[in-house]
């Protein structure tokens, strides 16, 4: 869609609001009534029926809703029941109750048993979160409700500094020039915790990726695995950066950080911030709010804006009562007409299939020539969160691995092309490139394993893991310490791989000395499959991680299957018991870009 000036009334006929994944709430009913409904026919099953007496005694429908839309569907659900809607002749009792987002998705997905049956998230990102392993509670999609850009809203003075509303920005141009010298201090809700903060920083790192922004290789260089190059890498890891100094926990908190009023000391302080990764929806409120002095103006990027959309899902659908399936479609069918368009929209909501109301955008601070109207981004794919959540993670907090080398004799096979060197030649120096790409605070470990390395055991603690800044006893740190121990690495002539006792015993001590605050994690480095017939066996190794393994203190395995002989499939087999995942390097010179990327999606799809 073109840009064009803001409409002064809600047009009929030509334009459209934003509508992610397009799917129109209609179709929607009708897919799931095959579900829902089985053979029979919806008219005679009442799901459509509108305002009919009711014969039967009203069915409960309990609904968990995003904070900022629970109060527009509560409005509807209120009507609904003084109208008498009915489902299959029962009227429906729609009870909405505010949920966090990122609560709510993990309690599904630990499989905690909700009290709700239908669960109405601001985005699909908390869906996909939700389904995480594949353990929790089934989600049912049945459509979207509204939807909401995401933007760069800033108070009138930065603003007009940004050259508002006429100087118009790509997502990584915005990051520049809101993180450069003398630029507003910009805040934005915690990714880990706000849809809106995680879709807008992975919009940076994708737009810096596709525009070729600040191409510097960045701490995460270039992963030669199809993911965001170092451009994108760079630019998105500098505003986290920025951004951890003025994070908020939640969407509202944020708005709490911009001035409270109009004096001097609160405008200068500079503690508060003076723009905001915000939804419009969240402005829209804001700026209905205020006295107009200091509503905020918004910026759409050129590149597309990604949109909060609002997923409706059927929560454990098999629990559910034929009643209650059945009303949930109906509130889903009722979602889409005009009087619940109608509320949406005096909520700040855009609606699906309808022009975008002038009300709306004006209250929320957009403006021609921004491209309030442009093209969505694309939804982000499932990696690009991960890679994005791993990158806040291991940007803005210090990490805590326990790496683990295999010191089989296989290590010391020549490697194909470089003449003269080992696998474990190439192994140690990958890893101590790796290994400057740590910060002081980082905290690493050590060990080697083989068969029978120290009497019956099949692996050996080399170095504790700790601080890199941390001094150590006879002068240098921890890092140096630890460089050394990776260079004094070697194989062990004629010893196989002791694998499943040893990554038992690793995770064990990764579990007990797990660190609150950092991204903990397990790395096991191997070129080969178990070899010890005397250890357990993988199913019973799989068992024990599963036991080991707490949602709620994650520690996941990032094993990495060196060179022509490894197995990738066992050990991403072993590594997904714990939330984590296998990978496989042909050349052990990958390893360094293998691990950082598998660090950032392993922090990102672990996070609690």
């Amino acid at each position: 869609m073109g840009r064009h000036s803001l409409p002064d009334v809600r047009p009929t006929g030509a334009g459209r609001a934003r509508s992610p994944r397009r799917r129109h709430v209609s179709i929607a009913a009708a897919l799931v009534l095959a579900v829902t409904a089985g053979t029979g026919v919806a008219a005679r099953a009442g799901l459509l029926s509108f305002g009919t007496p009711c014969d039967k005694a009203p069915v409960r429908l309990d609904i968990a809703a995003s904070p900022d839309i629970a109060p527009a569907l509560r409005e509807i659900a209120e009507r609904a029941r003084r109208d008498r809607v009915t489902s299959d002749g029962n009227c429906l009792d729609i009870r909405v109750s505010a949920r966090e987002n990122f609560k709510a998705a993990a309690a599904l997905a630990g499989g905690t048993a909700p009290g709700y049956q239908v669960w109405v998230p601001d985005s699909d990102v908390w869906v996909d979160r939700a389904k995480g392993s594949g353990d929790g509670i089934a989600l049912t999609p049945a459509g979207n409700v509204a939807s909401s850009p995401v933007t760069l809203a800033a108070v009138p003075r930065s603003a007009r500094t940004l050259g508002w509303p006429r100087e118009t920005y790509t997502w990584a141009e915005l990051a520049a020039a809101a993180t450069g010298t003398g630029r507003p201090r910009l805040g934005s809700a915690d990714p880990l915790r706000s849809a809106t903060g995680l879709l807008a920083l992975s919009s940076v790192a994708e737009s810096a990726q596709q525009n070729g922004q600040n191409g510097q290789d960045g701490r995460n260089g270039k992963d030669g695995k199809g993911g965001q190059d170092g451009a994108g890498d760079t630019l998105a890891a500098a505003t986290a950066q920025l951004l951890s100094g003025r994070v908020a926990d939640s969407d509202p908190r944020l708005l709490d950080t911009l001035a409270q009023d109009d004096s001097a000391a609160e405008k200068g302080n500079p503690r508060r911030n003076e723009a905001l990764l915000l939804s419009e929806q969240a402005a829209f409120a804001h700026n209905s709010e205020g006295s107009g002095a200091d509503n905020l103006d918004l910026f759409y990027p050129t590149d597309g804006a990604p949109v909060l959309d609002y997923p409706y899902s059927l929560v454990n659908q098999t629990a559910l009562s034929t009643d209650q399936s059945r009303a949930a479609m109906r509130f889903m069918a009722l979602l889409g007409e005009d009087p619940s368009y109608r509320t949406l929209e005096k909520h700040g909501f855009r609606v699906a299939n309808a022009p975008v109301h002038g009300e709306v955008l004006r209250t929320a601070g957009g403006r021609s020539p921004q491209p309030y109207d442009g093209a969505d981004a694309r939804p982000p794919s499932v990696e690009t969160v991960q890679r994005t959540l791993g990158l806040w993670t291991v940007t803005v907090r210090s990490t805590r691995l326990t790496t683990v080398v295999d010191t089989s004799g296989s290590m010391a096979a020549p490697v194909p092309g470089r003449a003269g060197q080992s696998r474990m030649d190439v192994t140690k120096a990958s890893l101590l490139r790796a290994l400057n790409q740590f910060t002081s605070e980082d905290e690493i470990g050590l060990w080697e394993f083989a068969t029978r390395l120290d009497g019956k055991k099949d692996y050996r603690e080399l170095e504790k893991t700790a601080r890199l800044g941390d001094p150590v006893k006879g002068g240098g740190t921890h890092r140096e310490r630890l460089s050394d121990a990776f260079s004094a690495l070697k194989p062990v002539p004629d010893a196989d791989t002791g694998l499943y006792d040893t990554t038992l015993a690793a995770y064990r001590k990764a579990r007990a000395t797990y660190v609150d605050g950092k991204f903990n994690a397990l790395i096991i480095l191997t070129d080969g499959s178990n070899k010890d017939d005397d250890g357990i066996s993988r199913g019973e190794l799989i068992k024990r991680l599963k036991a080991l393994a707490d949602p709620e203190r994650p520690v996941p395995l990032i094993a990495v299957a060196v060179g022509p002989d490894a197995d990738r499939a066992e050990v991403d087999k072993v590594a997904k018991a714990t939330g984590g995942a296998g990978y496989e390097v042909s050349d052990p010179a990958d390893i360094q870009s293998v691990l950082l990327r598998a660090i950032m999606l392993s922090a990102g799809s672990t996070t609690p």
